[in-house]
């Protein structure tokens, strides 16, 4: 019997896509059975063309270039196009440093057998059109994640 990791996906922005989707290939490459349940936010994951953005504005933690972080005000982080420049920046860096896009990260934890299930509560609310969703894509509920949750031995929020 294999263990098992649960990962809900809340967040939909460039930084907080790359958890699950590394941690959740790194559990299945070491045997794990993995699913992620993605919600809310999270949603946007799984879209077909993915199109995330990172946003410096309400992330202290962000590495700013040129320690910016150190002179650059805050508010500044809400001046118009800084979202575009700063998506562009991480981007360029994750390049740079060899690091994997999304999509295939994306495509590697599909090969790697793990189970998406995609929030049925959040794409109602969302009116989500199913079609603009990758293929093998689970529609469930909460309760329907918790029966392969509740017998993880672990479980993460991200």
């Amino acid at each position: 019997m294999s263990k098992k990791l649960a990962i809900i996906a809340t967040k939909g922005t460039l930084d907080w896509a790359y958890p699950p989707f590394i941690l959740g290939s790194t559990a299945a490459a070491l045997g794990y059975d993995v699913e992620i349940f993605f919600t809310f936010y999270g949603l946007r994951l799984l879209e077909k063309n993915v199109n995330l953005k990172v946003s410096p504005l309400g992330n202290p933690g962000m590495p700013m270039p040129m320690g910016m972080d150190k002179w650059f005000p805050v508010l500044g982080t809400a001046i118009p196009g800084m979202e575009a420049i700063m998506t562009m920046m991480m981007k360029q860096k994750m390049k740079a440093k060899g690091v994997a896009s999304i999509e295939e990260l994306r495509e590697l934890s599909v090969e790697s057998e793990i189970k998406f299930v995609a929030c049925q509560m959040t794409v109602d609310l969302f009116d989500f059109d199913t079609n603009d969703l990758i293929d093998g894509v689970e529609y469930a509920g909460a309760a329907a994640f918790f029966e392969f949750a509740g017998e993880a031995d672990i479980s993460m929020y991200i």
